[in-house]
């Protein structure tokens, strides 16, 4: 194992196991590095590595300090990653996960789902309906699918959901634009799963949501 490695290693474990929290400012360098056997150089390029994925924070003049570790801030590398990897193979790999995912969280959402959330999802759909551009129908389709990771009640889930809904924008735009019946059969498969929601039918939720994504990745797939 490469020495910065086992240094990131190293602090991980200190945070994993409770030893520093969310907001615990890391000790000196100088004492840290001493007290993990570690040499001052890899143990700062590993403060380095972590604060670029956002574990740690390096306040200048303050010192370093384990970062909140929530969600959306962890995922913000995630994002800036998928951001730099935007070719087709990229976009179809994201697709794929978010076949994988999607289904999941429309399933749990139809076991909590609220009236008032299904009133909104609903509302959505008409305004897909009556999009002017098929700018504004993916728009408002990254709106539903918010909306609805959001009421899976899992928040780690819906961060990621929406992370990974940025670099296929592009490709559910040109769908609309060139693929024959695309806009009505994106509203149509949307009313499908707010239908299933408000059955409550955490499994055929689950199956038209798979129909949903899979379709976005099939095209894509044609393309290519």
């Amino acid at each position: 194992m490469a020495v910065t490695d086992d240094a990131i290693l190293r602090v991980k474990e200190m945070i994993v196991s409770g030893e520093l929290k969310p907001g615990d400012r890391l000790p000196r360098e100088a004492d840290l590095a001493e007290r993990l056997g570690l040499s001052r150089n890899s143990l700062r390029e590993a403060v380095r590595a972590l604060s670029l994925v956002r574990v740690l924070d390096v306040r200048q003049g303050d010192g370093t300090y384990v970062s909140s570790l929530r969600a959306d801030d962890l995922l913000g590398a995630l994002s800036f990653v998928l951001e730099l990897h935007r070719g087709e193979e990229s976009v179809l790999e994201v697709l794929q996960v978010r076949r994988l995912l999607e289904p999941a969280a429309a399933a749990m959402a139809a076991q909590r789902i609220a009236e008032q959330e299904i009133a909104e999802l609903r509302e959505l759909c008409d305004a897909a309906e009556s999009a002017e551009s098929v700018a504004e129908l993916v728009e408002h389709d990254l709106r539903f699918h918010r909306r609805i990771a959001e009421a899976s009640g899992n928040s780690y889930l819906a961060q990621l959901l929406d992370t990974l809904a940025g670099p296929t924008v592009r490709v559910r735009i040109w769908r609309g634009i060139t693929q024959s019946g695309a806009v009505d059969r994106t509203v149509a498969e949307h009313r499908a799963i707010v239908n299933a929601l408000a059955a409550h039918e955490p499994e055929l939720a689950r199956a038209w949501s798979t129909v949903h994504v899979a379709g976005v990745e099939q095209w894509l797939k044609d393309l290519t």
